[in-house]
């Protein structure tokens, strides 16, 4: 067999898994989300769970189309011969090298963008219109959208222009100049991103309620934790959807509070979910997944720098002109498709992290009736799923199932 047709075979067989995946998900839902799990009764009425159950499916349906829009654009694109004549038309410009590395990469971004604006805009002024989640305007729309391409943009242009001088500067070893370039750009995104990037598209101000201030603080201590400040932000200006986050690293560490989730929760549910996300903290989750993703990509980067250095895998994609953004664009495509297969063991992993800040939190508060309480309402005011299919949590699920987490918290109660 030829090489591209086993790599087009690997790409469809990896499709066809997650839609399997995707259509057994629907199924299951469709004939088991009018049952009201157990910890749901009296927060969680027929009524509501036939929303949940329809809001579960609509997304899974339109999730479908988006899929397969990807694929046919991703078959036309790679194996069809367009991105051979995309290159040559780069290459024909004669820009530097740098230019036509960000050029290359930066216009594929913009096509990707522009190809999923339509599906946005049916999921956010459609589906969640539909289900009284969506509070934007068209007007507020628009802006988060330009702000968001000018953000992507200058970040894009900054870190490929960095990234191609680098591999310039040190063709022999940029793989490792590039993996400690990078590493630094992302802590220093973490450090700076609550007080530059965040304030673009939210407004933060400190939480007016004082009392549940004194309350976030004290529980912290407890935790042996330090944050900076505690924030309400205006989610409700977009989504009717409720969460709570931290924000930062180090020092700069705050806490964000949705205004949706303050006006539905209780001060003591909110502090129960606090203790969830202070747990995490103190398992280390955080520093051990950036660890994690952070020796990841040193190997891949060093293996993305083996294979580019011959035109072998150009050609297979029968690539005129084998530059190094075409051959790098292609190790990811190719990347993608070997790793498939450890979805479900990262999954896993972040599975049993959420697990851990469960179990820290009951510590912490002494009351898991109270984050069971909390996860019900999470669950019930953002149309969660209730009965996933557990082939699809396997594969997808960075956190248990909530009707299985809420089962546990009550037994726990007991």
């Amino acid at each position: 067999m030829k090489p591209l047709l086993l790599i087009l075979f690997g790409y469809l067989f990896v499709k066809a898994v997650e839609n399997i995946l995707a259509l057994v998900n629907l199924w299951h839902i469709e004939n088991y989300g009018s049952r009201i799990p157990s910890g749901f009764d009296g927060f969680v009425d027929q009524e509501t769970l036939t929303q949940m159950r329809d809001y579960s499916v609509d997304n899974s349906r339109f999730g479908f189309l988006s899929s397969g829009v990807d694929v046919a654009v991703t078959l036309v694109f790679l194996f069809g011969g367009l991105l051979n004549s995309y290159n040559s038309w780069l290459v024909s410009q004669e820009w530097s090298f740098i230019v036509t590395g960000i050029a290359f990469f930066l216009l594929l971004t913009y096509a990707q963008f522009l190809l999923h604006i339509p599906f946005g805009l049916y999921s956010t002024f459609h589906i969640e219109n539909k289900y009284g989640f969506n509070k934007q305007t068209w007007r507020l729309w628009l802006v988060d959208t330009v702000k968001g391409l000018v953000l992507t943009t200058v970040l894009s242009a900054v870190v490929l222009g960095a990234v191609f001088w680098l591999i310039k500067s040190s063709p022999e070893y940029w793989w490792l100049v590039v993996w400690l370039f990078l590493l630094i750009f992302k802590l220093f995104m973490l450090y700076i991103s609550p007080y530059v990037i965040e304030p673009l598209f939210n407004k933060f101000v400190p939480i007016a309620d004082k009392g549940l201030e004194e309350k976030i603080k004290q529980l912290f201590v407890r935790a042996g934790l330090s944050i900076s400040r505690v924030f309400t932000m205006d989610a409700s200006r977009r989504s009717g959807h409720g969460n709570a986050y931290f924000s930062g690293i180090g020092h700069v560490k705050r806490i964000v509070l949705f205004d949706t989730l303050l006006e539905k929760s209780s001060d003591d549910e909110i502090l129960a979910i606090l203790a969830h996300e202070a747990g995490h903290w103190k398992k280390k989750h955080i520093l051990k997944r950036l660890v994690m993703m952070e020796c990841f990509s040193f190997v891949g980067i060093y293996v993305a720098w083996t294979l580019v250095q011959g035109d072998w895998l150009a050609q297979i994609f029968g690539i005129a002109d084998p530059t190094l953004y075409v051959k790098l664009l292609l190790v990811g495509f190719c990347s993608m498709l070997v790793l498939f297969p450890l979805k479900p063991v990262f999954a896993w992993f972040s599975r049993k992290d959420e697990w851990e800040a469960d179990r820290y939190a009951v510590d912490l508060t002494g009351t898991p009736h109270t984050l069971a309480r909390a996860l019900v309402k999470l669950g019930r005011d953002n149309l969660a799923n209730l009965h996933p299919h557990p082939w699809y949590t396997a594969f997808y699920y960075s956190h248990p199932p909530l009707s299985q987490r809420v089962s546990r918290l009550l037994k726990a109660s007991r």
